[in-house]
């Protein structure tokens, strides 16, 4: 993407990468089964906790991506790679289930806001995916137009993230065991296919394959 200029492409494609890197759907499932027997009242402040650690880490992610890269020694095209790697373990993980049952007791057990911020805000709604779009995005914006577009954007997301979070509950109470369990699958499927197609981008975009025009 063209990342000096704004136009209504670019404004839809980043809205959709921002959509996918930390909007809900990953983050939703996990909060449901995490926060299933929790009162009200704290499942709140988890929201709350959960939202503000991710947009915080976000904005950071922009203020300082680029800086971040050059000290660190790292491409673009690196981190699409690493992001696409962990991605992939995260969709193995939705798809297979997680290998040790005891491993989501002890989730369960633990204090409910440090899972807000671990996994559930971190890697779940701000995912792999949305690491590398925003770092991608501070590297290689060249207009503070750009940078102010990335924000607004961002704001918007975590608006609806709010809106998902907080009906969380009542979406659940339609949503049977079963159901969820698909629905996890499914995307888990598709989060793998994105992530095959961040690690290709990241080996073109290091000269290593190159990609045919699509």
């Amino acid at each position: 993407m063209d990342h000096t200029s704004i136009d209504v492409t670019l404004v839809i494609d980043t809205f959709l990468l921002l959509l996918i890197g930390i909007g809900p759907k990953i983050a939703l499932v996990p909060f449901l089964e995490v926060t299933g027997a929790i009162d009200p009242p704290t499942k709140q402040l988890m929201v709350r906790k959960m939202l503000t650690t991710a947009g915080v880490v976000a904005v950071g992610l922009i203020a300082l991506g680029e800086l971040l890269a050059r000290l660190l020694h790292f491409s673009t095209g690196s981190l699409s790679i690493a992001g696409g790697i962990i991605l992939v373990i995260i969709a193995v993980t939705m798809v297979l289930g997680s290998a040790d049952p005891q491993e989501s007791q002890a989730i369960k057990g633990r204090d409910p806001l440090r899972i807000a911020v671990f996994p559930l805000a971190v890697p779940y709604l701000l995912n792999p995916a949305g690491i590398v779009t925003l770092v991608t995005l501070s590297a290689e914006a060249d207009s503070l137009a750009v940078v102010a577009m990335v924000l607004v954007l961002l704001a918007v997301v975590l608006a609806l993230d709010v809106v998902i979070f907080r009906w969380a509950n009542r979406v659940s109470d339609h949503l049977d065991e079963s159901r969820m369990l698909v629905t996890e699958k499914i995307f888990g499927f598709l989060l793998a296919a994105l992530a095959v197609q961040l690690v290709l981008d990241g080996l073109e975009s290091v000269g290593v394959i190159h990609l045919a025009a699509h």
